[in-house]
């Protein structure tokens, strides 16, 4: 009895059996390439998360500060809305630049008045 090379059965592999061989390689790479592509994925999504707590943030700041003026969404176009959203969406970025800028001196021990 003569032990057949990994060669010899893979040449020996007809219709169905090749298909397989096929699939599982398939299916093999394609899991290496989430595997590789995981931190870029929840990187991704980890962006778009806080892109969109951002945004919400925005139209109810938006939503307040039309109120306060007696104002709703009805009394602007859509355009004029989204410059107005887009203005509190830069305010919310840069309130948290500026929180986590202090948060980092805070870490490092540096004290300074802003």
């Amino acid at each position: 009895f003569k032990q057949k090379t990994a060669y010899e059965i893979l040449s020996g592999l007809v219709g169905s059996e090749m298909f397989i061989r096929d699939r599982l390689i398939n299916i093999a790479s394609e899991n290496v390439t989430k595997a590789f592509d995981y931190p870029a994925i929840k990187s991704r999504e980890l962006k778009d998360g806080i892109k969109n707590k951002i945004r919400e943030k925005a139209i109810l700041s938006t939503k307040a500060r039309l109120a306060e003026h007696h104002k709703t969404f009805d009394n602007y176009t859509d355009e004029e809305l989204e410059i107005i959203i887009a203005d509190e969406e830069i305010k919310i970025k840069d309130d948290l630049k500026t929180k986590t800028l202090v948060g980092a001196l805070a870490i490092l021990g540096l004290d300074f008045l802003i």
